[in-house]
């Protein structure tokens, strides 16, 4: 046998092998997000040889090897983390309001609650509701007013029923006689920012500050208006930054023991901030619908509360209004 056919025999016989070749995963870069590294456990995929047998694939670990890798299959592997980004809706310096709300609530715990509990267990309750039915009735202007604004002309007549019966026989608003039988009148509160609200106008971006605490844009200027109504209104003794401000603070404090049950709840819950806002925005619109005779009360139920599940059970809830039972 000559040398030319062993070579050629030798090659027909068999061809050497070459090593094999890594064939990368390339995924594709969807809009907007970068492009993902292989997952563990990914596997490369080896064509196989046109010039002698097929060559078995070899895998990135030990796993079932996976077909082909096309472009489809390669932007499915992709893995698009998404998040929430940029300020809640509604709130758009929530940065800025949650450093407020935080100072707020220190200041509160330090001073204003101790000053609210002093008030509450050092004064009789016929005083204590003697102070809340003044300062009610201090209100009412800036209640009538609204409603005629609102066009209710019997509500706005009821309120100045109401304020010449408490501001005589009343004692300057010290007894709430309107109320009872048999005149019942019942007291309503109303303001320019109820108005704006009635007419369409919306809350505008949410606000936490450190004087009037939760409000919004819409709040914040019909609350500014109000305040300023009684001293243009009546005069002195109004004008007189001290008696305003005596006014202010005891209002302030009031409201306090008013809420403290509600306050308490939204303070010790998981995400403090986020409830109050939920709530206060929820009980802002829950007012605005009770003057367009949406529902026949403000009243809040936390169940509807996103929050409610960090929320803790109230420990001096009024007996009229027991907390709802959870589901076992």
């Amino acid at each position: 046998m000559s040398i030319t056919n062993i070579v050629a025999i030798a090659l027909l016989s068999g061809t050497p092998q070459l090593p094999p070749v890594v064939e990368p995963v390339i995924a594709l870069e969807t809009a907007g997000a970068p492009t993902a590294a292989p997952e563990q456990g990914t596997q490369a995929t080896v064509p196989p040889s046109t010039d002698g047998p097929e060559v078995p694939s070899q895998s990135l670990d030990t796993q079932t090897p996976v077909g082909p890798v096309t472009p489809v299959a390669a932007e499915k592997a992709i893995i698009v983390v998404t998040a929430n980004q940029g300020p809640p809706k509604g709130d758009p310096i929530a940065v800025v309001n949650e450093v407020s709300f935080g100072a707020v609530q220190s200041v509160d715990k330090a001073i204003i609650a101790p000053i609210a509990y002093g008030y509450r267990d050092g004064l009789p309750a016929p005083i204590r509701d003697g102070m809340h039915n003044v300062l009610n009735n201090l209100d009412e202007p800036v209640v009538f007013l609204n409603f005629l604004l609102q066009l209710k002309i019997g509500k706005a007549a009821e309120t100045v029923g109401r304020f010449a019966i408490n501001s005589t026989i009343g004692v300057a608003g010290l007894f709430d006689f309107a109320k009872k039988h048999p005149i019942n009148l019942p007291r309503r509160s109303n303001g320019l920012a109820d108005t704006l609200g009635y007419y369409g106008v919306g809350p505008g971006p949410y606000l936490f500050l450190p004087v009037f605490g939760s409000t919004t844009v819409r709040d914040l200027l019909g609350r500014v208006v109000d305040l300023s109504l009684l001293p243009a209104a009546v005069g002195k003794p109004f004008t007189n930054p001290i008696v305003s401000g005596t006014k202010g603070m005891l209002s302030s404090i009031d409201d306090r023991v008013e809420n403290d049950v509600i306050l308490t709840r939204v303070q010790e819950s998981g995400n403090p901030y986020a409830a109050m806002r939920e709530y206060y925005l929820m009980k802002r619109q829950a007012e605005i619908d009770v003057l367009k005779g949406k529902r026949s009360d403000a009243n809040i139920d936390l169940n509807e509360l996103e929050f409610l599940d960090s929320l803790p059970a109230p420990t001096n809830a009024p007996a009229k209004q027991p907390p709802a039972p959870k589901p076992q």
